[in-house]
């Protein structure tokens, strides 16, 4: 456990340093080519503004993207005093609780620390599970918080959105070099036109980061840790039963969800897509027969 946790943390490290390393020397190519050095100094002050922002406010933004309404004890005591005493049991912060409207079988946890977390379920998830079952899910999210789970996923979040906005950036000012037609176009091709070309390369690179390698690269690693809290959670209520009993019910009755994105496919507790051979491959959890038999096999042993 302790394991996971500082691969987590160093993850984290290594996707930020990454980021920042990846955007400087873009920047210094483009001050190089406008023999204006105060634009390398611009765009690496913007990198470190922007991943300073992301890291502290991609949680809340991920949550506002899957429809989160914060409640407190009063609006809900089964989730809440549910959360409460799981968190008092493992010695955490209680987090801040949410409620999805939706009527698909699932939770969501994100933030980045333990101390920030933000764990949701959703309507669907409270309607159709009892205590134990939304208990053993609910222990699931916890174990993403306790890990620091949250903090590697929110980060690629916020980077993905990221590397999205850029490569729209770049697209916009390429296409208005090479494509305008005004009578000062022949005269912004001929000086901007190392600029667009830069441009239009570091877009295309931006693009295949936040559309296929960030989303396949996020799915992968996740699929692990989705196994890992699993079993974290299962040891953290001493009752596998429940989440096994809770997949099943997932595996027989739920649908997608709503209010879904790409970006933050792998912080929900089952893939909030529809299942089928594409989504399969792309999917940020494991198929969910194969997390029931893990978790069985596990509890002959453990329990």
């Amino acid at each position: 456990m302790y394991n996971a946790i500082a691969k987590n943390k160093r993850n984290t490290t290594l996707i930020i340093v990454g980021f920042i390393l990846f955007f400087s020397g873009v920047s210094t190519y483009i001050g190089y080519l406008m023999n204006n050095y105060w634009v390398i100094l611009g765009i690496i002050g913007f990198v470190f503004v922007f991943t300073i922002v992301q890291f502290f406010a991609a949680g809340r933004m991920a949550m506002g993207l899957a429809g989160g309404r914060e409640i407190s004890k009063q609006d809900n005591p089964k989730l809440w005093n549910i959360v409460e005493n799981l968190a008092i049991s493992q010695g955490m912060p209680m987090p801040r609780v949410f409620v999805i409207e939706d009527e698909s079988i699932n939770a969501f946890a994100t933030g980045r620390d333990p101390d920030h977390a933000l764990v949701a379920a959703t309507t669907g998830l409270m309607k159709i599970t009892d205590k134990y079952e939304l208990e053993g899910v609910m222990a699931h999210e916890l174990s993403h918080v306790k890990n620091y789970d949250i903090r590697v996923t929110m980060m690629v979040f916020g980077l993905i959105g990221a590397f999205a906005a850029i490569a729209q950036a770049c697209f916009l000012f390429a296409f208005g070099v090479f494509g305008g037609r005004s009578k000062t176009s022949g005269v912004m091709l001929i000086l901007f036109f190392p600029l667009a070309l830069v441009l239009l390369v570091v877009g295309v690179a931006a693009a295949i980061i936040a559309f296929v390698v960030g989303p396949f690269v996020s799915s992968g690693i996740s699929r692990q840790r989705e196994y890992l809290a699993d079993a974290s959670g299962a040891l953290m209520t001493r009752h596998p039963e429940g989440l096994m009993s809770a997949l099943a019910k997932i595996e027989q009755f739920s649908m997608p969800t709503v209010r879904r994105n790409r970006a933050t496919a792998s912080m929900y507790f089952e893939y909030p897509y529809k299942r089928g051979f594409f989504s399969s491959v792309l999917s940020s959890h494991p198929p969910t027969e194969k997390r029931i038999d893990r978790l069985a096999e596990q509890s002959s042993t453990r329990f």
